[in-house]
């Protein structure tokens, strides 16, 4: 990737857009412009060891406003788009469905037919990378895995919202000639996720000593990627991918959610041992384990996802550079780190009660 491309980068202030900036900003000479309109899980702190580089910009906004991303479009001469604008937590999609259509369905819109007008005049090098999840493929049962040719079966307002967006994308690529790529991701973790997602959220609980609530029998299955492996695989895909085609990109550590907690509570006891953790004595608890509660499942709950990544491993080259065991090391570590970041980011928005109960 060159120094003469510039990427507009939609939701680059969320937990992947933020770790793709830095990673892009460490390995490529591109200009990114960085679009996000600064919702409950984009926090601009997220973006504070980029602010300051003369290769970063950043504008607060909305990818439904389509004055203002025309006006990026030309103001920039932007050479791609990677759209990480999302809403995507399944349990707030329950909650309430129309943002998760608002963002992931009329924002994608929007910035395809601002592509549109952009490309009426030959720019045969642009590429635009739309980000999607596994979870448009649906359930699978003890075995299998998803490949790019799955059909989609969404389960979810947010699925579905995020299907329909990958439909419009791959539908601009054959109408209107667009030079799409789409990449759908497994479970992603690692610094900067706000802390509604399970493994965060199991962090903070467990330091916390409040409980750790695991949904239904706590045997659903998900496939984890550490998230810089993701943003490298993005990376991959923007500058090899073939236009029209769309790439999975997993971990291939697939993991029940009541072992993530196990981790955790693993994790945490070497780095913070429950013995020397007032919350745990307080609540006269002698291990993070004794957190663990089982609560009542999510409505639509799928059972597993797995991802198949050959395509991308064998035309692109990408592998994934963590295990499971070293991500997980490395994530723990950070929230411990990062406790006033924490404590920020959640201050008036969040309270780690849970949601998607309607």
């Amino acid at each position: 990737m060159s120094s003469t491309q510039t990427l507009l980068v939609t939701g680059g202030a969320g937990f992947i857009g933020s770790n793709f900036i830095h990673r892009a900003l460490g390995t490529t000479d591109a200009h990114l412009v960085v679009l996000d309109k600064l919702t409950y899980a984009g926090c601009r702190a997220n973006l504070a060891e980029a602010e300051g580089n003369p290769r970063f910009e950043f504008v607060e906004g909305d990818i439904t406003d389509r004055g203002l991303v025309d006006s990026l479009f030309d103001r920039f001469s932007l050479t791609a788009v990677v759209n990480f604008a999302a809403e995507s937590h399944v349990d707030r999609s329950i909650d309430g469905p129309r943002p998760f259509i608002e963002s992931n369905i009329v924002g994608t819109f929007e910035l395809l037919e601002s592509t549109r007008r952009y490309l009426q005049s030959d720019k045969s090098d642009f590429r635009f990378l739309h980000v999607s999840t596994d979870e448009v493929y649906g359930s699978l049962g003890e075995t299998g895995a998803f490949q790019e040719t799955t059909p989609y079966d969404p389960h979810s307002p947010y699925s579905a919202s995020k299907a329909a967006a990958d439909h419009l994308v791959s539908a601009y690529h054959d109408t209107y000639a667009i030079p799409t790529l789409i990449t759908n991701c497994s479970n992603n973790y690692g610094p900067f996720q706000f802390p509604e997602k399970l493994i965060p959220l199991m962090i903070l609980n467990a330091l916390e000593g409040r409980d750790l609530p695991i949904y239904g029998d706590g045997l659903n299955i998900r496939d984890w990627l550490y998230v810089e492996d993701h943003c490298d695989g993005i990376l991959a895909v923007l500058t090899k991918g073939k236009p029209g085609e769309k790439y999975n990109i997993g971990g291939s550590a697939e993991r029940t959610n009541i072992e993530i907690v196990d981790t955790i509570c693993t994790r945490m006891e070497k780095l913070r041992p429950a013995d020397q953790n007032d919350a745990l004595k307080t609540r006269n608890k002698k291990s993070y384990q004794d957190l663990k509660i089982f609560v009542s499942d999510r409505p639509g709950h799928d059972r597993r996802y797995a991802i198949d990544s050959s395509k991308i491993r064998e035309e692109l080259g990408w592998s994934p550079a963590h295990d499971f065991d070293t991500g997980m090391e490395a994530t723990v570590r950070w929230y411990l780190d990062h406790q006033a970041w924490c404590e920020d980011i959640q201050n008036g928005k969040y309270q780690r009660q849970r949601l998607g109960l309607s």
